[in-house]
């Protein structure tokens, strides 16, 4: 694997509104805890690509290299007032959303950052699941062909907790097999595998080969150990698949009371306990 990742969610106020900090200050504090990347939420006050200049991208690009620290992925943020629903009934949504992730996937490449993940949207009450799924894969399609010269991959997130369209496995495995690129790929999040009360270490085998990026979350969006997640089977089940790419936290980020340092700390404490035993 190539190392352990922090999501900058709990660090950002998305989707709450706070704690929020400035970027510079949360690639400082995932460093100290001993990450081998960051996982940037593209959400204002970090990564929102129209609020940064090119000197600011320079500054954090710098920032980065002097702290070690990779970016794992991208991650935009969909919902709220904005939407960025790449399933949305209106043709003038969808735009805006392929020319958002567009930005997105340009603003990776200047961070040396090999991931994207394709958050594929919502079906949109009296818009049928069919068109809602092509509207989110002729998206998909068009922005996995702008990332493919700038060598991004994207990855489709099966995220049944929060939306309605790629629920399972089977969901982003058809997703991404339809774009016909070979830059799209899938993932998964533990906590959304959890949430359907499936084995989360059954989406491992399940994705294998087409396997890219992984979140790691327990029940309630707790740091791994904390819920009712079998991570020993999940870790397990990816030493198998010889999977090759980061494991990342994304925990901690649904509510005003989460301490970030406590979830950076403990989540990275146990993963790193967990692996040792399987050396």
């Amino acid at each position: 694997m190539k190392g352990i990742s922090f999501n900058t969610w709990p660090y950002s106020g998305f989707p709450v509104w706070v704690p929020s900090y400035p970027l510079d200050d949360v690639i400082n504090r995932i460093s100290s805890f001993g990450y081998d990347a960051i996982e940037i939420g593209c959400a204002s006050p970090h990564a929102w690509p129209d609020y940064l200049s090119q000197e600011r991208r320079k500054e954090i690009g710098t920032l980065l290299k002097q702290k070690n620290l990779a970016v794992s992925a991208m991650l935009p943020a969909p919902g709220g007032g904005p939407g960025v629903n790449a399933s949305s009934p209106l043709a003038e949504e969808r735009a805006f959303t392929v020319n958002h992730y567009k930005e997105v996937v340009r603003l990776a490449s200047e961070w040396e950052c090999p991931t994207v993940i394709w958050v594929a949207g919502w079906v949109v009450h009296e818009t049928s699941q069919q068109d809602a799924w092509n509207y989110s894969l002729e998206g998909l399609g068009n922005v996995a062909k702008y990332a493919k010269e700038l060598g991004v991959t994207m990855v489709v997130e099966p995220t049944p907790a929060d939306s309605n369209l790629i629920e399972t496995a089977d969901d982003a495995l058809l997703l991404s097999e339809q774009t016909g690129a070979s830059n799209v790929k899938v993932m998964f999040d533990t906590f959304h595998a959890l949430y359907r009360n499936e084995v989360a270490s059954d989406y491992v085998y399940r994705m294998a080969d087409k396997l890219h990026h992984v979140h790691i979350a327990d029940s309630d969006r707790l740091p791994p150990g904390q819920g009712r997640c079998d991570f020993p089977a999940v870790l397990k089940a990816l030493k198998e698949i010889k999977y090759d790419g980061y494991l990342s936290m994304e925990v901690g980020f649904h509510t005003r009371q989460a301490e970030p340092d406590w979830y950076a700390r403990t989540s990275i404490e146990y993963l790193k306990s967990e692996l040792a035993k399987l050396d």
